[in-house]
């Protein structure tokens, strides 16, 4: 039997169709992403990346055991010390300090994506709040994998760096144990009445992922 994120990916097919399929992506795949755009993506993903940090802290506020503060903690630490590390890397290749990448304005659609989640996590439970953070943390690591297997990830490609992080056996592995997180909170706090509010969670999420790739494109 599936686990609850393929059920929400499978019941919110076109929200998350919008995100994984959305032309940005296909521009960090097959390289014709401007130059332009990824900059201002990473700008932008950098801040998206502290709020989301901030969720996961969250997480381990409202986690009700050690296993649930310590899954929490795993997200926390895989952003804190791997994504925003990617970042700053990537960025420094164009003169763009991390302090540079931390005092820059947030677009509105910075704001709404990353308000949400955190509203998801102190309105409701862990549940309500990783429901929320799903396609953030789980869509990454598909996207890299589908991207690698296009073959974006080679030295030679344009964004291959981007991919190979997120296509990475650690990577897949962080995503990995978000649906397990996932899962085993369902065991004990989902039920059918509550499940429809989960999947309004995890599209309205799916789509302000779609919105951010859209904020970056619009920048071409």
């Amino acid at each position: 039997m599936s686990g609850l994120f393929e059920r929400l990916k499978a019941d919110c097919a076109s929200e998350w169709s919008a995100y994984v399929d959305h032309p940005f992506v296909a521009g960090l795949g097959d390289g014709s992403l401007p130059q332009a755009s990824f900059q201002d993506y990473l700008r932008q993903d950098y801040l998206f990346l502290i709020q989301f940090a901030r969720a996961y802290a969250l997480g381990v506020y409202k986690g009700r055991d050690l296993a649930e503060m310590r899954g929490a903690l795993e997200g926390l630490k895989a952003i804190l010390d791997v994504e925003m590390d990617l970042h700053v890397r990537l960025s420094a290749r164009w003169g763009v300090t991390a302090e540079q990448l931390e005092n820059t304005v947030e677009k509105n659609g910075t704001i709404a994506y990353t308000r949400f989640v955190l509203d998801a996590g102190q309105a409701g439970d862990l549940l309500d709040l990783f429901a929320a953070l799903a396609p953030c943390m789980i869509g990454y690591g598909e996207i890299g994998k589908q991207l690698a297997a296009q073959g974006a990830a080679t030295e030679d490609a344009t964004y291959g760096e981007w991919v190979r992080e997120y296509a990475s056996p650690e990577y897949q592995e962080v995503a990995q144990s978000a649906r397990d997180n996932l899962d085993r909170l369902a065991e004990t706090l989902l039920t059918e009445a509550r499940y429809p509010h989960l999947r309004k969670l995890f599209a309205k999420a799916s789509l302000l992922e779609a919105d951010f790739w859209q904020m970056s494109w619009d920048n071409r």
